[in-house]
């Protein structure tokens, strides 16, 4: 029996016939409406996520089977959190908690992805994943929040695997997710006040000495970049050397 694979990545329950997926199949002679129904299928619980998909085809009988990967572990936090993205500035700029059930839940999805010898270790590395992120967990910075899980704090529910949340739970976090972004959008709102402050007292000095500046005043590169620009590279001469 002479088998093919098609590797793809599609958005979770859209998958459709257009490219990648139909023209990758189509050569095959396999029913392309019977794999992406199956493909959305299996991929519903990942709604607005990329997700990897491998069809494997008996071209002899046209059977096929699919196998569904997983989004990488920073998408399901997202989802998890119901955020877009990530902190630009993870050590100081908080933008969500997620409860220790939600981070287990994750560490199941990813665990034969992960590189931990125990299902504690697993979750600890999860946990390090939303620290890099700006992603407080039971309302600790990551490496608190470790160090919680060393202690033993979180035994009961990683033993348990538990994953489940009350809508009261979820409630919850939800007002601590806007209270934090609430808190994020007055910090930023601050430093966008003093960084303008700086700029205007330098008014006539060069930009490099204005960003320097605003870098020893520890202001976000990107907000240095929206009020002092850069200037363009010169463009070369016409027959210059390069």
């Amino acid at each position: 029996m002479a088998k093919q694979t098609v590797d793809v990545m599609v958005e979770g329950g859209k998958a459709t016939a257009a490219p990648p997926l139909g023209p990758a199949l189509g050569p095959l002679g396999v029913n392309i409406g019977q794999v992406v129904a199956e493909i959305n299928k299996k991929t519903g619980e990942f709604k607005g996520m990329q997700v990897p998909v491998k069809v494997t085809v008996d071209t002899s009988t046209k059977e096929f089977s699919i196998a569904i990967g997983t989004p990488p572990t920073s998408a399901l936090i997202k989802k998890e959190a119901k955020i877009e993205t990530a902190s630009g500035r993870p050590n100081t700029e908080k933008v969500a908690d997620l409860r220790i059930e939600q981070i287990i839940k994750i560490a199941k999805m990813k665990e034969d992805k992960l590189t931990g010898k125990t299902f504690k270790e697993k979750v600890k590395e999860i946990i390090g994943t939303c620290n890099s992120m700006g992603i407080l967990v039971e309302k600790l910075p990551g490496v608190e929040a470790i160090k919680a899980v060393d202690a033993g704090k979180f035994d009961k529910q990683i033993k348990e695997q538990r994953t489940e949340l009350s809508a009261e739970e979820l409630q919850k976090l939800e007002e601590e997710k806007n209270a934090l972004l609430a808190d994020l959008t007055k910090k930023k709102e601050a430093e966008k006040t003093r960084a303008q402050e700086i700029v205007t007292s330098m008014a006539g000095k060069e930009k490099k000495e204005i960003r320097g500046k605003l870098k020893e005043a520890k202001v976000s590169i990107a907000l240095i970049n929206e009020l002092v620009p850069e200037d363009a590279p010169a463009a070369a001469a016409p027959g210059a050397k390069k």
